[in-house]
């Protein structure tokens, strides 16, 4: 069942002066099933992010539409979106996005305690997360006080504690060293075996490895997609580079 359909977007920006428009996305469409974990990849000024800015319903499409379990973005008042958001969606970030002056539980409740969810259920919801995630003894440090792979777990315990239909991952190892960039990709691939939907944009054929497919961007149009099925993780890599590598003809720096 697709918990998410991405049709026919389309967007266009205007120079400052208006005097020429730049085109980011052309007519993108694709779905996403519930319980999928789908990488997004492209070069730099492909369109991906602008791609997960419209489905994190940050932006709007010029064209075209999204749908959250048949729920059309469209049809959402602005007024709403705020709660829309942190009802449905969870959001992982390259530079984290915690506030310094709260500590790593405040930052992990704060969706909680502007859903205005009683204080009994967000403490029986943040113990086995932050057990589960290996951050029970960092509760009561501040962002400043622990490592970058501590705060993005912080950050990923922050983006499902409210248990989204749609956990959205923008660049999520950019800011990390190697070791912890894969502790947290394994905590992604934990989720997805769990029966959480991810969507994750990333320029890193490792990172997007561990998803179970892979759609490429170029010139704000959808490339191509590939599925893992059974393939081993490194079999799955080779193939993830063979494309960028068809991606960067002609030097486009696709990471």
């Amino acid at each position: 069942m697709e918990i998410l359909e991405v049709k026919h977007v389309k967007k266009v920006y205007n120079t400052r002066l208006g005097g020429r428009q730049c085109i980011a996305l052309r007519d993108v469409s694709f779905e996403v099933d519930a319980g999928e974990f789908t990488a997004i990849m492209g070069a730099s000024g492909s369109g991906k992010t602008t791609l997960l800015n419209i489905i994190a319903s940050l932006d709007k499409p010029t064209a075209g539409e999204v749908l959250l379990e048949g729920r059309s973005f469209r049809d959402i008042p602005d007024k709403e979106l705020s709660a829309f958001r942190r009802d449905n969606l969870g959001f992982v970030f390259q530079d984290f996005n915690l506030l310094d002056t709260f500590s790593l539980r405040d930052n992990i409740l704060l969706p909680l305690v502007l859903g205005r969810v009683p204080l009994e259920e967000m403490e029986r919801r943040l113990a086995p997360l932050a057990e589960r995630l290996n951050i029970s003894a960092l509760l009561r440090k501040y962002p400043y006080e622990v490592s970058g792979g501590e705060k993005q777990r912080a950050a990923v315990a922050r983006a499902i504690i409210t248990g989204p239909k749609l956990l959205l991952a923008d660049e999520p190892t950019g800011a990390l060293d190697s070791k912890a960039s894969q502790n947290l990709l394994e905590i992604f691939r934990d989720l997805h075996r769990q029966g959480q939907t991810l969507l994750m944009v990333t320029h890193s054929a490792m990172a997007a490895s561990y998803a179970s497919r892979v759609i490429f961007i170029r010139d704000g149009e959808l490339f191509s997609q590939m599925y893992r099925g059974n393939a081993e993780r490194r079999a799955f890599f080779d193939r993830i580079v063979s494309t960028l590598s068809v991606l960067s003809e002609g030097g486009a720096d696709v990471g």
